[in-house]
């Protein structure tokens, strides 16, 4: 198995995140030619008082970038959906997208590393476990159901699964 290096990025949204969930993938794979995603989950907010549900998933992009310029593009994908990154209660407002980088990663190599020493954030533990056995070739069943999402021509979320951008057209294909 080839080794596959990059970083894992937690993705939530729960001001219309049908909608922005979609944009966000859409704007990734404008910055890398391959993505892979865990299932997307529809979950309560947590940490904050809210009434609207979040979606949320888990993205593997294999890259070379430092992880700064990563940073640069995950925030400038928020401000673009809305998002104002200098209100210091944003951490606890509804938002139309925040993009957390987790860790850098290297597949096969990190295919164990326990979803706690990578984030605090407990919900994000299944889909964590879901995106490091599909990217190890391997399988594992979740409860939830993944939520469906469309961008184009493209269904995507209700299982882990990997994006390619075609360069040839600027079409997204699913694989």
């Amino acid at each position: 198995m080839n080794s596959q290096s990059g970083f894992l990025i937690g993705i939530g949204s729960n001001i219309d995140p049908l909608d922005n969930l979609v944009k966000i993938i859409d704007q990734l794979l404008e910055h890398f030619p391959k993505i892979t995603l865990s299932r997307v989950l529809l979950l309560p907010p947590i940490g904050m008082n809210s009434q609207h549900d979040f979606l949320n998933v888990v993205v593997f992009i294999e890259t070379d970038i430092i992880e700064n310029a990563l940073k640069e593009i995950c925030n400038a994908i928020e401000t673009n959906l809305g998002r104002d990154r200098t209100d210091p209660t944003r951490k606890t407002k509804d938002r139309p997208a925040d993009l957390d980088i987790l860790t850098s990663v290297q597949y096969p190599k990190d295919r164990g590393l326990p979803p706690h020493t990578i984030t605090g954030e407990y919900f994000l533990y299944p889909l964590l476990k879901e995106i490091a056995a599909y990217i190890s070739g391997k399988h594992i069943s979740l409860e939830q159901e993944g939520v469906a999402l469309t961008s184009t021509n493209l269904t995507f979320g209700q299982t882990a699964t990997t994006i390619y951008r075609q360069t040839d057209t600027s079409n997204k294909r699913i694989i």
